[in-house]
């Protein structure tokens, strides 16, 4: 089977929902339920993928550090659930949209039936026009928050397997970066941004470097990872920069916005 040409899964990092100083970014949520509302009244089919639970339940919980113990994310991840989605459902509601939270583990992807009634969940709530939200269930996850080679990195992987599981045509990548570069733009003042990459070969991967933003966990090698995983399914996936959302407007015009990964279409 093949994709569904106006389905489109956003994915927005944690440094996109919070300012330089931590706390919620009030005018972020708002531009990209904005943004994300208009292009739903395009026609397009939206499903966004969001980080940022342990951050603004730290946030909610008035925590003066981000926490460090499992216990205490955990607790912040569960508070921070309720937070987001609430403002997530207030900025959302201003545009006349309907949202909807999904929340997985690695074995909801991992075991067939579970898949299955995943997908069914999906296509019912795009059905109905209702956005879903999803998010990494990190009150009850530990594998994501501790471990070394997170399975979905600050959920860049997770966006690609909605991505892919949703069969969506393209994967958008909201980052604190304004797309892929030749080398850490942060360390190297001549980094070039690469509009477009083809293949993701060893170049591409040892240009990817190490971790994010000092608020998010998801480093280039994590989005490089994404992209694979997405473009061998066919599915365009485009990094660029989460403080400008209206991006997408571009994007969706077939404009050169941040980096495009073209996926292979060869598959269908």
């Amino acid at each position: 089977m093949g994709l569904y040409q106006n389905r489109i899964v956003v994915k927005v990092g944690t440094s996109t929902l919070t300012n330089e100083i931590g706390q919620n970014d009030l005018r972020s949520f708002d531009r990209l339920a904005c943004v994300l509302s208009d292009v739903h009244n395009m026609g397009y089919e939206i499903i966004l993928v969001s980080s940022g639970a342990i951050a603004i339940g730290s946030n909610k919980l008035q925590m003066k550090t981000r926490p460090t113990s499992m216990r205490l994310k955990q607790a912040a991840a569960a508070v921070g659930q309720c937070s987001i989605m609430f403002l997530y459902d207030k900025f959302f509601n201003d545009y006349d949209k309907t949202i909807a939270q999904i929340l997985l583990n690695a074995e909801d992807i991992e075991i067939e039936e579970k898949k299955e009634n995943l997908t069914n969940t999906f296509d019912a709530l795009l059905e109905m026009g209702i956005i879903p939200v999803v998010n990494e269930n990190d009150s009850v996850s530990y594998n994501e928050i501790e471990s070394e080679e997170r399975l979905f990195g600050d959920n860049d992987m997770l966006s690609a397997i909605v991505a892919v599981l949703c069969r969506a045509r393209k994967l958008v990548i909201l980052s604190d970066i304004d797309g892929f570069y030749d080398s850490d733009p942060r360390l190297h003042s001549d980094a070039k941004l690469i509009e477009r990459i083809n293949t993701i070969d060893e170049k591409i991967q040892s240009s990817a470097g190490g971790s994010g933003s000092r608020r998010g966990r998801g480093g280039m090698k994590t989005k490089l990872q994404a992209a694979k995983l997405a473009t061998t399914q066919g599915i365009d996936t485009i990094i660029t920069n989460g403080k400008n959302p209206s991006a997408l407007y571009e994007i969706i015009k077939g404009s050169s916005v941040g980096t495009l990964f073209v996926g292979n279409h060869l598959k269908w």
